[in-house]
């Protein structure tokens, strides 16, 4: 995984699950194109992105509607979702997915240009905010969010990571605005600023911040799951679009769940084709949870976002309640169906190695056992994943911080959860991951 671009690896990651698919005119008036906007850069939208393209479930979906059209899908490849919105409100996509903080500007923007657009369905969340991390670099002396007043942050203004990054400084007692020097960049740009020197921290979504960690170029400055707020990426589509081919739209949410349901089954084979950092995210017991059902904690969360986008200037108000429509995947999924998936929970966090060459990975009751196993097999092991001690974020075993408190051998993201911890605990001490290991066997 030590690439010599950050945006070239990033590009093998994620892309590596994309199928190849040109995007078709209509030929005749029998002939329909549909197009979908999508980011291969942010695993989490994977079941109505990549992985779906990947799979082919849409448009074996739309041939089995056999309503006299022959249908097209042109997929469209966008690093974020204010693109994807432009090009909704110009009735260029038919639908899109995107974060949560994206979704509302999208929201905003459509109501205000006369191209009003549907929040449809949910593709991955974490109920605790898992998904964004700040991170900076491994050689850094920045141990905690207090050390970034007056610092240099790169983010992405209006993203879910913007938005984390605005109330992580907030509850630090650092003004988002003044207290730091915050720069606008996509992603990978971000990225290559904090390899090169020239930030001091990251905020970003999926998968920038496991990436960066996994190619030891950064270590977790603060999770996301801090917070303890819900964040989600989830699919949208135009109104009149909705309107007019409603069977279409049920046909891609069909398909969408199909995709999670495969996700859900195949997590390793699905994160083979791609590497390590995709399991850390969508594995089975993965920061990232894939459902379609639209759950009323997750627009809970997304009327509270709207406050930090007001702040911001990025938008005025937005009536979250007509924008959110789940109509459509609940009569894609049946009522039954939609009601199974509404009700049910994320799955537990949990310690697991995934040994090389194999096509399952291994799991363990505690992370204190998932070392024993790692020391005793060196050479052997292609990952080891562990939970966050107080937030269940799963992170690279390798890469966690790590505490020794009496026989427990605990793991966290951050110095700042981990030193948090040892200041409650008199017992407690932070030890090297090497001393976990010798403890551990």
């Amino acid at each position: 995984m030590k690439r010599t671009a950050i945006a070239a690896s990033a590009a093998l990651l994620l892309l590596s699950l994309s199928a190849c698919g040109g995007s078709a005119q209509a030929g005749d008036g029998n002939t329909v194109t549909i197009t979908v906007g999508y980011q291969s850069k942010t695993i989490n939208t994977v079941t109505a992105g990549t992985l779906l393209r990947s799979l082919g479930y849409f448009e074996k979906q739309l041939n089995a509607l056999h309503d006299g059209h022959t249908y097209k899908v042109d997929w469209q490849d966008y690093a974020t979702g204010a693109p994807i919105t432009a090009q909704m409100t110009a009735g260029k996509i038919d639908i899109g997915s995107m974060g949560d903080f994206p979704l509302l500007l999208n929201a905003a923007r459509g109501r205000q240009l006369g191209q009003p657009t549907h929040l449809v369905s949910v593709t991955g969340y974490n109920l605790r905010g898992g998904l964004n991390t700040v991170v900076t670099a491994s050689d850094s002396k920045l141990t905690s969010l207090a050390d970034l007043k007056g610092k240099k942050v790169s983010t992405s203004i209006g993203s879910a990571a913007d938005g984390t990054l605005v109330r992580a400084l907030q509850r630090a007692g650092i003004d988002p605005d003044k207290g730091i020097s915050k720069l606008n960049q996509q992603p990978a740009v971000g990225a290559s600023a904090l390899s090169a020197g020239s930030v001091d921290a990251l905020s970003q979504f999926v998968a920038w911040p496991g990436l960066l960690a996994y190619q030891g170029k950064a270590k977790a400055l603060y999770d996301g799951a801090q917070l303890n707020l819900p964040t989600f990426h989830g699919v949208t589509a135009r109104e009149a679009f909705a309107e007019q081919r409603p069977a279409v739209l049920e046909a891609f949410l069909k398909a969408q769940a199909e995709a999670t349901d495969y996700l859900n089954a195949h997590p390793v084979t699905a994160a083979e084709k791609v590497a390590e950092v995709v399991y850390l995210y969508n594995g089975a017991h993965g920061i990232a949870t894939f459902d379609p059902a639209v759950k009323p904690a997750l627009v809970s969360a997304l009327k509270q976002d709207v406050s930090v986008l007001k702040a911001a200037r990025l938008t005025g108000d937005v009536d979250v309640d007509s924008f959110v429509d789940d109509r459509y995947v609940k009569r894609a999924l049946g009522s039954s169906g939609y009601a199974k998936r509404l009700a049910a929970s994320p799955a537990a966090s949990g310690s697991e190695v995934w040994p090389k060459g194999s096509e399952k990975t291994t799991s363990f009751s505690s992370p204190k056992e998932l070392l024993a196993f790692v020391a005793e097999h060196t050479g052997d092991v292609r990952a080891a994943y562990v939970p966050d001690a107080t937030t269940g974020t799963l992170w690279f075993a390798d890469k966690a911080v790590w505490v020794a408190d009496g026989g427990q051998l605990l793991p966290f993201v951050t110095q700042a959860t981990a030193q948090a911890y040892v200041g409650a605990h008199v017992s407690a001490q932070v030890v090297s991951y090497a001393d976990a290991l010798r403890r551990a066997s």
